[in-house]
């Protein structure tokens, strides 16, 4: 009997449960000689085979002088796991079906490929043919699939309402044909020149030479085309060794690496076209830079033809009187203006327009967008950015409300939330990001300048007055501007807004800013008469009611 049990000892399965783990030792069969504690086998192969010897237990997986339960496989490493289990799985099915339940399914995810662990496949019944599992989530394959038709629409919005630079630019066919035709004319035609191109920020600048420069790319083949956006320089001076880069020259500092460039800008070649982005990072002391950039087209044999682009409408006048002295050494001018209400609508609608389906933003929200950012800035890139944050608070609500809502009967879902952005969205975006600066004024009067640039323009007045000074800081000016909105009980913009509204009335001319290393530092004056800014202004209640009132 003892030899028959020793060879055809019982395998036994670790269990799962914890409960379970700790395993009590059989009791030892009395004998004659000493016995030792004998643990469970889980081994299919027995270390010794044939007859046990009498007076001896049987054999043990671990040291008979140490009385230890078997360390479950998780414990166990290498040759000690001894575990029946052929291979460990990575964890046991129920596990699986509950990491599957926490996960949140987002707009676009794929379908889980059956080859991944953790992903259910398809089962075979008993007839040969397979039945595809239901997902992990619910057991409701129709809600996945609301989840992804929705998830496309939303996606492809927020894709389109990104400030990429678009096949066609609206409102901008007038730039677009002036700006083609100086490239024709100095580039292909071997003609040095300069063009200087300005406007407020999203107006489109950036956006129309680059679209240029792609669509001419055939025609300026046998030109160099260097393009810098002067954002990237660590100074001024950083743009020449920039500059020497493109061309191959090895790069030198001071004077003489300005001297090489100008020896290899007059030599024989093909014609250079430098466009230089934000060019107002250039201002130094004295503006040897930009002197230098813009007289290198008048140098004999020079084939350089320069583009420069900024916020400034009399970057020229006023940092390069200089230029007007010799003839034909001004650059060419073109100004940029803000959007219209109408033009951003157009805008916004032509990208919206690529979006299959039904609309993703209703009219009357669009609409409301179009009139908020034209009051203030006319900035496109604004523009666009509200919608696209709109789309995602509405993604969101969908997300959320359809996976915790449930589905009436059968599989067709009905959807229990809006799926356009509407009115409150917009709205909602413009209040909490930014700051109710864009809800005031400006939509549904005649007047000729929105709110904050009238209640701006009426501080600096009172300012002007009061200090009987021509130039007054930024930081004077916003301090006594937000103490006009206090005293009107309006909302106030903080000081980077405040510059912004500022280099906007510096397009249209009413304003002139000189920068300064520090923003508060920066000088600001008229460029009208007062009569004439009081009279632009069209609002005799509001502007008189400020200036009697005065400063406090």
């Amino acid at each position: 009997m003892a030899s028959s049990s020793s060879q055809h000892q019982p395998t036994i399965g670790f269990p799962r449960r914890r409960s379970a783990r700790r395993l009590a030792a059989p009791p030892a069969k009395s004998g004659p000689g000493p016995t030792a504690p004998t643990a469970l086998r889980l081994s299919p192969c027995p270390r010794a085979s044939g007859p046990a010897e009498p007076g001896r237990a049987a054999p043990v997986t671990r040291s008979a002088s140490t009385n230890v339960l078997p360390l479950s496989p998780r414990k166990r490493l290498g040759d000690d796991n001894l575990c029946n289990v052929p291979r460990t799985q990575p964890c046991s099915p129920a596990k699986r079906s509950k990491e599957n339940q926490g996960r949140r399914l987002l707009f676009g995810d794929p379908p889980a490929s059956p080859e991944k662990p953790g992903s259910p496949g398809p089962s075979l019944r008993r007839d040969g043919q397979e039945t595809p599992r239901s997902s992990g989530l619910s057991g409701q394959p129709a809600r996945t699939r609301l989840f992804r038709q929705e998830g496309t629409r939303y996606q492809q919005a927020k894709r389109v309402l990104h400030a990429a630079v678009p096949d066609r630019l609206h409102a901008r066919e007038k730039e677009t044909g002036i700006i083609r035709q100086f490239l024709r004319d100095h580039v292909c035609g071997r003609r040095p020149g300069s063009l200087y191109i300005s406007g407020a920020p999203g107006t489109g600048k950036t956006a129309c030479v680059s679209r240029i420069l792609l669509d001419c790319k055939d025609e300026l083949t046998g030109s160099k085309t260097i393009v810098l956006n002067c954002m990237s320089l660590s100074s001024p001076q950083g743009v020449f060794p920039a500059v020497a880069q493109q061309l191959g020259l090895p790069a030198a500092a001071g004077r003489e690496g300005v001297r090489r460039l100008e020896k290899q800008l007059t030599a024989r070649g093909p014609m250079v076209l430098l466009v230089l982005d934000e060019l107002d990072q250039l201002e130094s002391k004295g503006q040897d830079v930009l002197y230098t950039l813009f007289e290198w087209p008048w140098l004999p044999g020079s084939r350089l033809v320069l583009v420069g682009l900024a916020n400034a409408l009399d970057l020229t006048d006023r940092s390069l009187a200089r230029l007007g002295a010799r003839p034909a050494g001004s650059p060419r001018l073109l100004h940029f203006p803000p959007y219209t209400r109408d033009q951003l609508t157009t805008i916004l609608q032509e990208r919206l327009g690529q979006v299959a389906g039904d609309p993703v933003l209703d009219a009357a929200a669009l609409q409301f967008c179009a009139r908020k950012v034209s009051a203030v800035s006319g900035d496109a890139r604004k523009a666009l950015d509200i919608c696209r944050r709109a789309v995602e608070v509405v993604e969101l609500e969908v997300r959320s409300q359809t996976l915790l809502k449930p589905l009436p009967g059968g599989d067709s879902p009905a959807s229990p939330v809006p799926k356009r952005v509407g009115l409150l969205h917009i709205s909602r975006v413009i209040s909490e990001v930014f700051g109710d600066r864009l809800a005031v004024g400006g939509w549904g009067t005649r007047d000729a300048f929105p709110l904050q640039q009238k209640v701006l323009l009426c501080s600096l007045l009172l300012l002007v007055r009061h200090l009987r000074a021509q130039e007054v800081t930024l930081g004077k000016l916003h301090d006594t501007y937000s103490q006009v909105c206090r005293q009107q009980q309006l909302p106030a913009v903080d000081q980077a807004e405040c510059l912004s509204l500022i280099a906007l009335l510096e397009s249209h001319g009413i304003l002139e800013l000189k920068k300064a290393k520090e923003a508060r530092l920066a000088k600001v004056s008229l460029k009208m008469e007062e009569a004439a800014v009081e009279h632009a202004l069209q609002d005799a209640a509001l502007v008189g009611s400020i200036l009697a009132q005065g400063l406090r």
